[in-house]
């Protein structure tokens, strides 16, 4: 089990554009398992490899529900490929964003192409969720995070607390 640390903001790594993957092997599928453990550890449904340092264009998800079976995916080198002109709205949370929810307004189906974890190029056409989840877990490879989509005097406030927070790791949050 590889349980990585998840980097938050203001860390500027969360701002790099991530690289693609060229060559895929051990090193790489240990990284997709190190993602899936922390993102479960974490209560999360969407990872990108860039929330924990790596600047490589690899996401996890699963988006099924609490007491169902597990539906794990992960996308290398995800690309979308097409979205829809209808929207849907979600409150999207995010792990490298601590206690900070923010309903944002997305297309609402995706169509995306990527490399499966056994090398295998894939095209998964989606919606609801799933299509919110990976567009959230794909901004991160490009460096853009859901707080961007806000006013900078909003942003600048969750980041301030955010970063008191850290200085503060006894505070009890109720």
């Amino acid at each position: 089990m590889g349980i990585r640390d998840i980097i938050t903001v203001p860390n500027e790594v969360l701002k790099k554009v991530s690289e693609p993957i060229d060559n895929f092997g051990i090193n790489e599928k240990k990284l997709i398992n190190d993602l899936f453990d922390t993102m479960y550890k974490f209560k999360g449904i969407g990872l990108a490899a860039v929330q924990v340092g790596i600047l490589k264009r690899v996401i996890v998800i699963d988006v099924s529900e609490k007491d169902k079976k597990k539906e794990p995916l992960s996308l290398i080198n995800p690309k979308i490929k097409n979205l829809s002109k209808r929207t849907s709205i979600y409150e999207e949370g995010c792990l490298s964003i601590p206690n900070t929810f923010i309903e944002i307004e997305r297309p609402e189906e995706c169509e995306v192409e990527y490399i499966d974890i056994n090398g295998k190029l894939k095209i998964l056409k989606c919606d609801g969720l799933l299509s919110t989840c990976i567009q959230h877990e794909i901004n991160h490879l490009d460096g853009k995070l859901i707080i961007d989509q806000l006013s900078k005097l909003k942003r600048d406030l969750i980041i301030k607390k955010i970063s008191k927070s850290k200085k503060n790791p006894d505070r009890v949050i109720v």
